[in-house]
C-alpha cells in the first residue's frame, strides 16, 4: 500500500488489504473508503475483511463502490457525502487509485477548478486532463 497525497486531508491507494491497516494507522489516516466492488478482481479482499480490520484498529470505514462505466449522480452524491461527513485524513482505495482521483476531481472540480485539479493529481501521480476537458466542454 502507497498512498498518494492528493489534499493534506485525502489520499488515494491502490487495493488494500487488511494486513495493510497498521501502516494505513501509523500513516494517520483516521477513515478508509472503499470505492471498489467486490468481485472485480478475482483474489481482490472483500470489503467486509478491510473494514472489520479497519474498526478493529479504531478507524471508520465507508464504502462507495462504483465502476467508472457505471458510476451514477447517487455514487457521486454518496462520495461528496463520505467526505464531507468522516474523519480526516481519509485514505480512499480502488484498483489503482484513479478512479477514487476521478471521483474526487469530479467533486471538487466547481472548487479548484481545472488548474487546482490538474495540480493537485499530477503531483500525485495521476493524469486527469482528459476529464478536465470534458468537464471543460460541458461549461
Amino acid at each position: 500500500m502507497e498512498p498518494h497525497q492528493i489534499t493534506e486531508n485525502f489520499a488515494v491507494s491502490a487495493q488494500i488489504t487488511p494486513a495493510d491497516i497498521p501502516a494505513i494507522v501509523a500513516a494517520g489516516f483516521r477513515t478508509i473508503m472503499c470505492n471498489r466492488p467486490d468481485g472485480e478482481d478475482p483474489g481482490q479482499p472483500e470489503e467486509a475483511a478491510v473494514a472489520e480490520a479497519a474498526r478493529a484498529a479504531g478507524l471508520e470505514m465507508c464504502c462507495v463502490p462504483f465502476t467508472s462505466a457505471t458510476m451514477t449522480e447517487a455514487d457521486v452524491a454518496a462520495f461528496r457525502e463520505a467526505l464531507d461527513k468522516s474523519p480526516k485524513p481519509m485514505l480512499a482505495y480502488c484498483r489503482t487509485g484513479t478512479r477514487c482521483t476521478m471521483m474526487w476531481s469530479l467533486i471538487n472540480y466547481d472548487t479548484l477548478g481545472a488548474e487546482g485539479i490538474l495540480s493537485a493529481t499530477s503531483a500525485a501521480g495521476y493524469d486527469m486532463s482528459g476529464l478536465v476537458a470534458r468537464l471543460r466542454a460541458q461549461q
